[in-house]
């Protein structure tokens, strides 16, 4: 009995000896799996980063030849050489007459309450001649009306009205000057849009004729002509409208100032005169 006892007893401790020694090894096992598991996961990674890198490369190449002027260039050529380089020569010579407008109304442009100062102490100290040459060193309309009313300095007030009434007509046309051609192609660059999209439609049509059917592949390319065509001359119209407008509210801004600053002077000659 007491043999089968210790039998059984050594059985036992054996067992748990295996099973330690087996829990221990599994313990070991563990971290490889895992390693050899952290391993694949590296490596899947590295090659979806490989897989994923080119595709990014080459979608910014797409994007790099996607830029706006390729585009513009693109669809410049897609709309058809003749009536795109018509719209665009309407763009170019209205934005130089544009420019050149801007350019003369902002030199024209004089501060009018220390001009009249200045002249009214000329013609305090020195005479209409003394004022003259103050107005011959001013740039602009207003100087120049002011100098021909002086100029007629000693025939009265009504004189030098009346002389500073026909330059202000004169020096108003000066500052609208150039406008016609602006609002010429304003007009002409969607009237070329919308001729360049009954040719493509008419385009469109003969291809229609020739093929025997109607599908979007026949139309296609007249179409293109057509929309394009349309787009660029009122975009082209649109910019230049807004460049027009500006011109306008200058143009009406140094008429109302020229205008009572005229008051003004015709008041300070009245006041000299009748002195």
């Amino acid at each position: 009995m007491k043999k089968l006892f210790s039998l059984f007893a050594m059985v036992l401790v054996m067992a748990f000896a295996v099973s330690n020694n087996v829990v221990a090894q599994e313990q070991k096992d563990e971290p490889v799996a895992v390693e050899q598991a952290t391993d694949s996961t590296v490596v899947a990674a590295d090659e979806a980063v490989e897989t994923v890198q080119p595709t990014q490369a080459t979608d910014e190449v797409v994007q790099q030849k996607k830029s706006f002027h390729y585009v513009l260039k693109e669809k410049f050529i897609e709309g058809g050489a003749g009536f795109m380089t018509t719209v665009l020569l309407c763009l170019i010579f209205g934005l130089a007459l544009c420019i050149e407008r801007i350019i003369y109304l902002t030199l024209s442009t004089t501060n009018s309450q220390k001009l009249l100062a200045n002249v009214e102490n000329a013609l305090d100290k020195g005479g209409a001649k003394a004022a003259q040459d103050v107005c011959k060193d001013v740039r602009g309309p207003l100087a120049s009306v002011i100098w021909q009313g002086l100029d007629k300095y000693g025939e009265g007030v009504e004189m030098v009205e009346k002389s500073m009434v026909s330059y202000g007509s004169v020096a108003t046309a000066r500052l609208e000057k150039g406008l016609g051609w602006i609002g010429l192609f304003i007009a002409l660059a969607p009237m070329l849009g919308f001729m360049g999209t009954v040719i493509g439609m008419v385009q469109a049509f003969d291809q229609i004729a020739v093929v025997g059917e109607m599908s979007p592949a026949v139309v296609a390319g007249g179409m293109k002509v057509a929309l394009l065509t349309t787009v660029f001359g009122l975009i082209v119209a649109v910019i230049l409208q807004i460049f027009y407008n500006y011109i306008l509210t200058k143009i009406e801004s140094i008429v109302l100032d020229m205008e009572d600053s005229t008051i003004s002077f015709l008041d300070i000659v009245a006041a000299k005169i009748n002195k």
